[in-house]
């Protein structure tokens, strides 16, 4: 097996980044990587195998925290005893969709990636995935409110899903838009506030 040359794949993966940035995944170029990071198309699948193999390697880890951190938070409140739900609602959302914005500005080129570039790859769906553990995290909590005796209308799926996907538009917004850090935060808060008053009125608490 040949012996892969030094700094080469540090070198593709910066090269990759700004390309993708640039053009977005399906419009970026193997080719010009390549010749920017002064290799061959050749080595690039020797060591990424293809184009979203490469991505992958930019964007991965990352994804992979942010959608740990939030499935994470989702099976710590189910967790809860049903009688405590309620009063840690916001809680526990809050200092997970913190905690996620702090990670998020730590990786800003990574997640512009996968938010503003990523259309033909497996991380495109960030979203749509988010919004489907969500709307179970918020049946599975009507159904406690059921059993505690307090009211649990059925919410229309349709307007379900339009509420949550627009809860995280309106909370990527922030990292797409690169607001200052302080700012964001702010932000953050007042969409907390927004939201957490939207549902109770809809949950009828």
């Amino acid at each position: 097996m040949a012996k892969q040359i030094e700094g080469v794949y540090e070198r593709i993966l910066e090269c990759a980044k700004q390309e993708f940035l640039e053009k977005g995944y399906l419009d970026a170029s193997l080719r010009t990587i390549a010749t920017k990071a002064g290799t061959s198309t050749n080595s690039i699948y020797v060591r990424f195998q293809d184009k979203e193999g490469l991505f992958e390697a930019l964007v991965g880890e990352q994804y992979a925290y942010f959608m740990n951190c939030f499935r994470k938070a989702q099976a710590d409140f189910a967790g809860l005893p049903p009688e405590s739900q309620p009063e840690h609602l916001s809680s526990i959302s809050g200092w997970c969709m913190m905690e996620m914005l702090l990670y998020a500005y730590k990786h800003l080129d990574e997640f512009q990636l996968i938010l503003t570039c990523s259309k033909g790859t497996c991380f495109s769906g960030m979203i749509d995935e988010m919004v489907e553990i969500e709307v179970k995290g918020t049946h599975d909590y009507l159904a406690v409110l059921k059993n505690l005796g307090r009211p649990a209308p059925p919410i229309d799926p349709k307007l379900e899903h339009i509420l949550i996907t627009g809860m995280f538009n309106a909370y990527f917004e922030l990292i797409i838009h690169e607001m200052p850090l302080e700012q964001a935060k702010a932000y953050l808060e007042e969409l907390r506030a927004f939201y957490t008053a939207g549902w109770m009125k809809i949950m009828g608490q």
